[in-house]
């Protein structure tokens, strides 16, 4: 499991051009989380919806995907995924600990029979074009949380609003996928 010591808690995140695996990224994460039994919860900001697109992409996901909450409006990150409003007031929606906290309440939300998902991520930041609440545009947080850690990846993303929340699509899956293989390390 990630250090939670580490100044931001994030984890390293595999980029495609590093793995040897087949070339669909999301694939690969739902025939892991398939083979470890685990589910995942999707709570997102500026992707919109695109996430949680992306995993039920793949045949079979629903053996795994519980599903997703976008919560856009900074109100929802507080009463849907329990964000903690003292956070958001001092930091904005746009920091680690907002990203951290929404991927541990759609852990919540999303449980199934009093079961909390294995996994959740979240995705927090500003898109573009210009910047907003004096973050610059690409200035993003993927949020995980697992057993009772928590993790964000900071990411500093360039590019049009499309590519900024493609590219953190697609950083979320790796991110997922590199959390996934340090609980195989363990």
């Amino acid at each position: 499991m990630p250090d939670p010591a580490t100044v931001t808690g994030s984890l390293p995140v595999t980029h495609p051009a590093q793995s040897a695996g087949p070339a669909d990224a999301t694939a690969e994460l739902i025939a892991e989380l398939t083979t470890h039994h685990l589910t995942i919860a999707v709570a997102e900001s500026l992707t919109g919806g695109l996430l949680v697109a992306e995993l039920v992409r793949i045949p079979g996901a629903s053996v795994v995907v519980r599903g997703g909450v976008v919560a856009y409006d900074t109100a929802l990150k507080r009463s849907l995924l329990h964000v903690d409003s003292s956070v958001l007031n001092v930091h904005g929606p746009v920091h680690a600990d907002v990203a951290k906290q929404m991927a541990g309440g759609v852990r919540t939300l999303l449980a199934v029979n009093g079961v909390r998902a294995d996994i959740g991520v979240s995705t927090t930041g500003v898109a573009g074009p210009g910047p907003d609440g004096g973050h610059p545009a690409g200035t993003v947080f993927i949020g995980l949380s697992k057993g009772t850690g928590s993790w964000a990846v900071p990411l500093h993303l360039h590019g049009d609003r499309g590519e900024i929340r493609a590219e953190t699509v697609s950083q979320a899956i790796d991110a997922v996928r590199a959390l996934i293989a340090q609980g195989d390390a363990e």
